[in-house]
């Protein structure tokens, strides 16, 4: 009985120490401002909220967003074909990759690919 008792003092006690250890040590994070703000695409938070925003970011943004999405769907295309040869699914990794390079080729003739101008 009192072995467990004292097991939970020596527990509640090393918590209190590192809680109280991890509080003292966050001090410094406290006082630095760039930190504790919040990042939104390069925009101060501390200023209007009502400043134009850059359609070139956006659009750059989405093309990632597509593009990466279209490599977590051809990552277990390829699993797949690896595990289980068949002519039909490596002709339909082949079509998909042919569709991804005309996509992308086009997003850079369009010139939406370029950051600046």
């Amino acid at each position: 009985m009192f072995s467990s008792v004292m097991n939970s003092v020596i527990g509640f006690s090393l918590s209190v120490l590192v809680m109280g250890l991890g509080w003292m040590l966050s001090f410094n994070a406290l006082m630095d401002r760039e930190k504790n703000s919040p990042f939104e695409c390069g925009f101060d938070p501390l200023k209007s909220a009502r400043l134009p925003y850059s359609m070139r970011f956006f659009l750059l943004a989405i093309i990632f967003l597509i593009f990466d999405i279209e490599i977590v769907l051809l990552l277990p295309l390829l699993v797949s074909v690896s595990m289980m040869f068949s002519y039909k699914s490596i002709l339909g990794c082949f079509w998909f990759l042919i569709i991804l390079i005309i996509g992308l080729f086009y997003e850079w003739s369009d010139g939406s690919l370029d950051w600046v101008k």
